[in-house]
């Protein structure tokens, strides 16, 4: 990966109260690999929102999700064991108005899961806030991300970040179907690596960030060369590189 990206923006509330904001999607395999390194990953990216995916879910999970926030300087928003996996980290700069995990029909045989969802106030900016981590069974998966494109619009926002481990390259019908009604970052506005599994030889992109019409992209992509951390870092946290992405959010009228 080029180590010589250019900077996104930095996280700030514009005069006109929208607020420009750095959001970080993120598989991290329940914490089994290097969790220094993985906080110090998450801390370099500097996010005010993390998607995260594979969160742990079992025995004194919250504690482990907290022990990683506190680490990136973080605190947890939402999710976990609640909502099979998927949960939500913030900065101190969101407001939160309100949380919601939600569990997806089980398989019987497969992995239960589910959705972490908030709606937070940055700025003048309000915005929701989703991740999920979808099914590797190709029908399930594509029933998945109906449910989770329903789950968006019942946020009743105007403007929502959303993402996830997709399990599924662009160009595939599910990823397709959540194109069709969001904006996919990385086609938007892309910005440092593609490929974001496997984190030891990446080949593929199956992790995104979308955002909902309004929301301006400003960069998106896997970071390589941030201050702070190491490429072993970006190897050694987790099995999967982070998508992280800037965006300018419009004030709510």
């Amino acid at each position: 990966m080029a180590t010589s990206l250019p900077a996104l923006p930095n996280s700030r509330t514009e005069p006109d109260g929208s607020a420009v904001i750095r959001v970080l999607s993120y598989n991290i395999r329940s914490l089994r690999d290097d969790t220094d390194a993985l906080a110090r990953v998450i801390k370099a990216c500097a996010p005010d929102l993390v998607l995260l995916q594979e969160a742990p879910r079992f025995f004194r999970w919250r504690k482990k999700l907290t022990r990683l926030a506190r680490a990136a300087d973080l605190v947890l928003l939402s999710g976990g064991g609640t909502a099979a996996g998927p949960a939500l980290l913030c900065s101190l700069r969101a407001t939160v108005e309100r949380t919601e995990d939600v569990l997806l029909p089980l398989t019987p045989g497969r992995h239960r899961r589910g959705i972490a969802a908030a709606v937070v106030r940055i700025g003048g900016a309000r915005l929701g806030v989703l991740s999920t981590h979808l099914s590797l069974d190709a029908d399930e998966r594509h029933e998945q991300a109906g449910l989770f494109l329903k789950h968006l619009a019942a946020l009743g926002v105007t403007h929502a970040v959303a993402g996830g481990d997709l399990n599924e390259r662009p160009g595939g019908r599910t990823f397709r179907r959540l194109g069709d009604g969001l904006r996919d970052c990385w086609t938007a506005e892309p910005w440092g690596g593609e490929y974001t599994f496997p984190a030891t030889a990446p080949d593929r992109r199956i992790d995104a960030v979308f955002v909902t019409e309004g929301v301006e992209v400003l960069g998106c992509g896997v970071p390589s060369g941030l201050p702070g951390v190491a490429e072993d870092d970006l190897r050694a946290a987790t099995d999967h590189l982070p998508v992280l992405t800037a965006l300018r959010v419009p004030a709510t009228a």
